[in-house]
């Protein structure tokens, strides 16, 4: 164990001042620390990435993808570097396949999706649509189907004739039956959305995760495009994670540079322009525009510090 300490620390050590790692939660009897899967793991680069990643706050399914990516990225380049840090496909064994080559892909949307609007109803859309927002997400929320179909339904006309890309939040029934660009879906709801439906359809898929883990059953599915955060705090929803900071951000953006990526999560005006450097195509916000005084003004000034 004294080996894969030793390799551990270097890593831990290498990284630590590159906004990887997170406060790491107080851990009890209740709620114990991740554990380490020392019995299947494949050698003792795949143990030291795991307990480096568990250290530098990663939860247990991230560290146990980072784990396995050590172990590759020591093989594959020829020797251990604890100043390296995985981010090639190869390293995570994502699939090896370009979007063309596969069959089961979904529709392409453009690489760089620009300033995404997430709007609460149909009424923000046609705002965002006059204010010549690039792409815009309704993110309505109601029990009522009634509503749900209207609301998409004008969401849907408020961009016809439009260069504004419209994607609808969960209901993916309803936006193929309205007919809109795209839908957008969470991990919870991939398990009961029907994707093959969704990809007959011709619907763009975005996907959201929320690390590594995620980003690596999200690849699964070739979706149009993948959302990574939250960036940074938001009161908005609950996240299964800890914000992710700047720093994962960039790591995940060169990660998976072949889809189109969209951050999202607590980004503002004054962080926009770092998060649009990580390499991201499209930076999401809520209530940058939502609570602004002038939300058509506030789409350009956000959209030109995005270029900035």
């Amino acid at each position: 164990m004294s080996l894969i300490r030793d390799l551990a620390d270097q890593i831990v050590a290498a990284h630590r001042a590159a906004d990887l790692a997170i406060t790491i939660p107080t851990f009890t009897l209740a709620t114990p620390p991740p554990k380490i899967d020392n019995e299947h793991a494949s050698d003792h680069y795949e143990l030291a990435g795991t307990l480096a990643a568990i250290e530098m706050g990663f939860i247990e399914s991230d560290a146990s993808v980072l784990g396995k990516a050590w172990s590759r990225m020591v093989h594959q380049d020829g020797g251990f570097d604890p100043y390296k840090w995985p981010k090639r496909p190869e390293h995570f064994d994502l699939l090896p396949w370009t979007r063309n080559m596969n069959p089961k892909a979904f529709a392409e949307c453009p690489k760089r999706l620009g300033l995404y609007g997430v709007m609460p109803d149909s009424d923000w859309v046609k705002r965002m649509v006059d204010a010549e927002l690039p792409t815009v997400q309704l993110r309505f929320k109601s029990e009522d189907k009634s509503k749900i179909k209207k609301q998409i339904a004008q969401a849907v006309s408020a961009v016809e004739g439009s260069k504004t890309l419209l994607f609808i939040n969960d209901y993916w029934q309803e936006a193929i039956a309205a007919g809109a660009y795209g839908v957008h879906l969470g991990q919870e709801d991939m398990e009961t959305a029907n994707l093959e439906a969704i990809r007959n359809a011709g619907l763009r898929l975005g996907l959201s995760t929320h690390g590594y883990a995620e980003m690596v059953y999200a690849d699964r599915f070739c979706p149009s495009y993948i959302a990574m955060g939250a960036v940074f705090p938001t009161p908005i929803k609950q996240m299964p994670t800890a914000p992710q900071g700047l720093g994962r951000i960039y790591q995940y953006a060169k990660l998976m540079s072949h889809y189109p990526l969209v951050a999202i999560g607590g980004i503002d005006e004054t962080s926009i322009h770092a998060v649009a450097q990580s390499g991201v195509g499209s930076v999401a916000l809520i209530r940058a525009i939502t609570n602004a005084k002038d939300p058509k003004a506030a789409v350009k000034h956000l959209q030109e510090l995005m270029r900035t």
